[in-house]
């Protein structure tokens, strides 16, 4: 009896051990091959519309030709890229674009700097028209490969931030496009984290396209205007002062205020 109890015990604890080897395994490997597919599908795309840009420029050297990191970086680019802003207009122009993108799509940290480099090539119109259509043209191509790829990759590196936001976009179908507003118009979360996690809580591919595109204009502004006078930053903080970061929150608190007044009156 001893022993059919020690067979079985012996058993029972393979067999905990194998489940668990198991889902070791399935944790490791979260996607499938299709959707890793699909993931470096997209990044070639991104290559060889950067090597296509690459191509038709002159020869010269673009050692310079880097993601900026800090300001000492931006003043480099734009001191080397400023020359070929004039002579080659549409390849500069399809060059950020495709590098703003990229970054968006990938969640790679920087863009501001981007943001920066747009208003010192292109003054504040052009530049800010030209953000924020890089920006939400990247904000979405990061929720269709959020879309893809992305809930088993959220769900681990940002649980509690994920359960918040499904319950506030739960709470406000009714006035979605206004929540997405102040989101986008206030830190309450950050934007990487809206474009990533928008469609595995089932915000609506157009109201998260209206959202952000009109959402990112105050900000947008604010960044590209400091570009101009790139020369007198000093720090990226100085970007925000109390007076621009009061201005963007007091712009996200009217954008909501027709839902809170709608639910006040409801009945």
């Amino acid at each position: 009896m001893d022993q059919e109890q020690l067979a079985t015990r012996s058993a029972t604890r393979n067999d905990e051990y194998n489940n668990g080897e198991n889902r070791v395994k399935l944790s490791k490997y979260p996607l499938t091959i299709w959707e890793v597919a699909g993931a470096c599908g997209v990044l070639l795309c991104f290559a060889v519309g950067l090597l296509g840009v690459y191509l038709t420029l002159p020869d010269s050297d673009y050692s310079f030709l880097k993601l900026p990191r800090t300001l000492e970086d931006l003043h480099l680019l734009r001191d080397n890229i400023e020359g070929y802003t004039s002579d080659y207009t549409a390849q500069v122009l399809v060059g950020y674009c495709v590098v703003y993108i990229f970054m968006q799509t990938f969640m790679i940290p920087g863009t501001v700097f981007m943001s920066l480099l747009a208003g010192s090539l292109f003054g504040v119109l052009r530049g800010v028209a030209l953000v924020v259509f890089a920006a939400s043209a990247g904000a979405s191509s990061c929720y269709f490969l959020s879309n893809l790829i992305g809930r088993p990759l959220i769900s681990s590196l940002w649980p509690d931030k994920l359960v918040f936001f499904q319950d506030q976009v739960a709470k406000r179908r009714d006035g979605l496009l206004n929540y997405m507003l102040f989101l986008r118009l206030t830190p309450t979360l950050p934007n990487m984290f809206i474009n990533v996690a928008s469609p595995i809580v089932n915000v609506p591919y157009h109201i998260f396209l209206l959202g952000t595109t009109i959402g990112l204009i105050p900000a947008a502004y604010v960044t590209v205007k400091a570009g101009i006078t790139l020369g007198e930053l000093q720090s990226i903080g100085d970007l925000y002062d109390i007076h621009s970061i009061g201005t963007l929150f007091l712009i996200g608190l009217a954008s909501i205020t027709p839902t809170l007044i709608s639910k006040k009156n409801a009945p």
